[in-house]
């Protein structure tokens, strides 16, 4: 089964992630995002979030 990630080693709080995927992510009180919800959107959405992240900090991991 695959997790939604946000490396927070690479996340700058750009927020993109928030105004694609708003139902997925929210950025937490330090400032970076995190995964609120997992696979609550279209898997359209979330590759798009992924995509438009500019640092790559977004990605799927098997568990």
């Amino acid at each position: 089964m695959r997790k939604l990630v946000v490396d927070k080693n690479k996340c700058i709080g750009s927020q993109t992630c928030v105004a694609i995927a708003p139902e997925v992510f929210e950025i937490e009180s330090d400032g970076k995002s995190h995964v609120k919800y997992q696979n609550c959107a279209d898997e359209a959405t979330i590759e798009e979030a992924i995509k438009a992240c500019p640092v790559e900090a977004i990605s799927w991991v098997e568990e």
